[in-house]
């Protein structure tokens, strides 16, 4: 990776196009818009969810003025005009990059675009890699055929070095046979406030509140789909075997059941060997974010006791999953769940995790007895600009 102090001796030039400038998206531009001169940054164009502005040689903007020129703008997003402006500035020693830092199902489809016409993408965006299958071979197929480059480190774990970690262990040839964790910002930052070992303690609704108000939550809260997208990126890297389009094919997402905080068995009451959660159906299908906070503490009694259950057996609950990389298969230990689960509190899981922190283990050949363990904050706006902007200097 390049470092700041030799950015000037690049030859190169960048022109970036970010698209989506919320929480991320601000924080990336001001980290990119701090690089001192002279820097080899351009930023050509931004474009919100109202507004897009856009000029091939660079926008005249700083960190205080960049809003107002965009909200001045008078130019309604579009897709297409971007692609069609961004290839067109492709060439030799410039480099055009796409940013997304959008959650936007119609932006991840445009990659295979961007990237056929040489432009890289860089993102956090994980709807490329949860969508079908037929996209994220796209993807690959479309940066071999340009030699653009796509690069995702932000997308599990916000700026931890999650995939470049698992890409380097297969690029050096180790073997990768379980990836265990959690995996979720959202998930870990909930659980470790709720479950610490002891009986008593906040009450869920209140923890998922708090969440929400550090912006933690989005909907990952009543979305155990978020789990998926995050196991199933981790196994759409090259953690099962090498191939020359620099990935492989993730398998068998599909056999992952999930159970989200909102799930419902038949018995009402907590099994003791799976320990799903037993909650209300009535939350499975609501839709507001602000309706589900309201709804949330008529059932934090059933929280509650599935706490108090896990502590008399000095154990904490965990969001956790497990990718088992010999079987092509994404579970939760020996079941094919991802939900909370109980964990001694003397596991790692429990003694090493804190607010919204991921923790990752890697299980190899090389690493048998003792997992290769990466762990940090999993989520928040500047941790996951870092993952964005460490991405674009890998290009340097």
């Amino acid at each position: 990776m390049a470092s700041v102090l030799n950015l000037a001796s690049t030859t190169k030039t960048f022109r970036i196009a970010v698209v989506g400038v919320g929480l991320v998206g601000s924080e990336f531009i001001k980290q990119l818009l701090a690089f001192p001169a002279p820097s080899p940054f351009r930023l050509v164009s931004l474009s919100s969810s109202k507004a897009t502005v856009f000029h091939p040689d660079g926008l005249a903007v700083n960190d205080a003025g960049w809003k107002d020129e965009l909200a001045r703008s008078g130019r309604k997003p579009d897709l297409q005009f971007l692609l069609r402006e961004l290839c067109a500035l492709v060439k030799p020693g410039q480099e055009v990059v796409l940013v997304d830092n959008t959650s936007s199902n119609d932006v991840a489809a445009l990659y295979p675009q961007f990237l056929k016409f040489g432009v890289n993408v860089i993102t956090p965006n994980k709807k490329a890699f949860s969508s079908e299958l037929s996209l994220y071979e796209q993807i690959l197929s479309a940066s071999l055929e340009s030699g653009a480059k796509f690069l995702n480190e932000a997308t599990v774990g916000a700026g931890l070095p999650i995939i470049s970690t698992l890409k380097d262990l297969v690029a050096t040839g180790d073997r990768v046979l379980k990836i265990e964790g959690v995996f979720s910002g959202t998930m870990s930052y909930i659980f470790n406030e709720f479950s610490t070992g002891k009986e008593d303690g906040p009450s869920f609704s209140s923890v998922v509140s708090v969440a929400r108000e550090k912006g933690y939550t989005v909907s990952a809260c009543k979305d155990p789909y978020g789990m998926r997208r995050r196991v199933h990126r981790v196994l759409g890297a090259p953690s099962g075997r090498r191939s020359q389009r620099g990935g492989c094919r993730p398998q068998a997402h599909d056999s992952l059941a999930l159970h989200s905080i909102a799930a419902h068995r038949p018995s009402g009451r907590l099994p003791v060997r799976e320990h799903e959660v037993a909650c209300a159906p009535e939350l499975e299908s609501i839709e507001s974010g602000d309706e589900f906070i309201q709804r949330l503490p008529e059932f934090d009694a059933q929280f509650d006791k599935m706490r108090a259950d896990a502590a008399k057996e000095g154990k904490v609950l965990r969001f956790a999953g497990v990718v088992d990389v010999q079987t092509g298969t994404i579970k939760a230990d020996l079941e094919k769940y991802v939900h909370p689960r109980w964990y001694p509190v003397t596991h790692p899981f429990a003694t090493a995790l804190g607010g919204s922190d991921n923790i990752i283990m890697f299980h190899t050949e090389r690493y048998g007895a003792r997992p290769l363990v990466v762990q940090g904050a999993g989520a928040g706006a500047a941790v996951t600009a870092m993952g964005v902007m460490s991405d674009l200097l890998k290009l340097v």
